[in-house]
């Protein structure tokens, strides 16, 4: 039999039915809501894993991210060392060193048609890059090394042409040099065996003021295609049907033009703006060749994964708007709103990231989010119409629910711009709050006269 005194018993109702203690449960709610948000979160990062394994699956047998570097002559030369044996003889060691030349004028133009490819569910964009090289080379000129003229293995000078995924090559190029045609052969060449490329043999053709130098180059390729400036003046002027790109590297283009059809862009390098000069030998290989890359990446205009997991980082502060709005509601209304009722409501807007992302796999995210913000809307508004009673308050939820979505699109698709926005949000939504409970004597949960 239980001793507590009536009063007791109406102050711990009085406190359970307080707006503190009703605040208090609903942050809990929302903080537990987390745990489902969570689950979701999960499977965003699973289905992004298995939509990057079948694009590594596409882009393994079709070609990966391609990076030129090139042409360069490359001639190989002796170089004597005198030292002394254990015994004090002096003997004389030579060495094979190789000599690199770039050229004094590359001009690369091309186009790359994009295609997509599919793997299941999931797309791949890709691509086939036709390149024109041409140029001009200077004779190399090995006197600031203070090479013999005998040491020079002329017979074994060779073009190079360093392609990241050689086995992409879709034509047999063939390179013209001063209008002798010389065939290419696979690999970098000799002085640099183990990095994919192709080379055309040179040997007593380097006998002269200027060379000119023409060669076509076809390569599938995907995600992204780059340059390295290998010219005293290189230029690149390069088309495509893809309407996303991203110029990334250490130049941007002199001129680009960007429309839903493609884009044409073009770079003007000087050699003054890098790192490396125009000839090294191997001893003194420069390291910053592969940093002065330049090109772009096909961009995927809208990632739906990306997006996903972005407005999941949103959803603590939708369900506490929403429970705010409720919760207001009560305070304003004196309506009752069960806890389960609102762990329901909580459920479905919970239930909406997941469709969002079950959808964006074959509507694309756009559709997709639409298509699932009506829908969490019609639910959440049916079931308030039953839990509030009265078409006005469904009606209030209909406005809110709508300007939440909507708010999140528009936080979404802005991404320069979410910061600002998503604070302004906040900023009207506590201003609203304020004006609506200005004239509650929260004590007695009645209006000021």
């Amino acid at each position: 039999m239980s001793t507590e005194s009536p009063g007791s018993l109406l102050n711990r109702q009085a406190f359970l039915n307080s707006p503190l203690w009703r605040a208090c449960l609903l942050g809990l709610l929302v903080l537990l809501l987390q745990i489902p948000i969570l689950l979701i979160y999960n499977v965003t990062s699973e289905r992004q894993t298995r939509q990057q394994e079948a694009s590594r699956e596409v882009t393994s047998k079709w070609g990966k991210e391609q990076s030129l570097a090139g042409p360069r002559i490359i001639i190989p030369y002796l170089e004597h060392h005198s030292e002394r044996t254990a015994e004090g003889e002096l003997s004389t060691r030579t060495e094979v060193v190789y000599g690199h030349f770039l050229a004094e004028r590359l001009t690369i133009s091309g186009r790359a048609e994009t295609h997509l490819r599919y793997r299941g569910i999931f797309e791949v964009p890709v691509y086939r890059l036709a390149l024109e090289l041409r140029g001009t080379f200077t004779e190399p000129d090995f006197s600031e090394w203070g090479v013999r003229p005998q040491d020079i293995l002329w017979d074994r000078a060779h073009l190079s042409v360093n392609i990241s995924d050689a086995r992409a090559i879709q034509n047999s190029a063939v390179l013209s040099w001063n209008g002798q045609s010389l065939p290419f052969h696979p690999g970098s060449g000799e002085s640099s065996s183990d990095l994919p490329g192709i080379h055309a043999g040179l040997r007593e053709r380097l006998k002269g003021a200027a060379f000119d130098f023409q060669f076509p180059l076809e390569l599938n390729g995907s995600g992204a295609v780059f340059f390295s400036p290998f010219g005293k003046q290189t230029t690149v002027d390069l088309q495509s049907n893809w309407p996303h790109p991203s110029f990334q590297g250490n130049w941007l283009p002199a001129e680009r033009t960007v429309t839903d059809r493609g884009f044409e862009a073009s770079w003007s390098i000087p050699f003054l703006g890098r790192s490396y000069p125009q000839r090294w030998t191997s001893q003194t290989a420069p390291s910053s060749i592969s940093p002065s890359r330049f090109g772009l990446i096909l961009a995927t205009p809208v990632d739906p994964y990306r997006m996903v997991d972005r407005s999941v980082k949103y959803a603590i502060l939708f369900l506490a708007l929403t429970f705010i709005t409720l919760w207001l509601y009560e305070v304003l209304s004196g309506l009752r709103i069960h806890t389960l009722q609102y762990l329901l409501m909580g459920a479905g807007m919970c239930l909406f990231y997941l469709l969002v992302l079950s959808l964006s796999e074959h509507l694309g995210f756009g559709p997709a989010y639409l298509l699932a913000s009506v829908s969490t809307v019609v639910l959440l508004v049916s079931y308030s119409l039953s839990v509030l009673g009265k078409p006005r308050g469904a009606a209030l939820m209909a406005v809110i629910l709508g300007l939440l979505y909507g708010y999140l699109y528009i936080l979404l698709r802005n991404q320069d711009y979410a910061l600002l926005v998503g604070t302004l949000g906040l900023f009207l939504a506590l201003a609203v709050t304020m004006f609506l409970t200005r004239n509650l004597d929260w004590r007695g949960l009645k209006h000021k006269a």
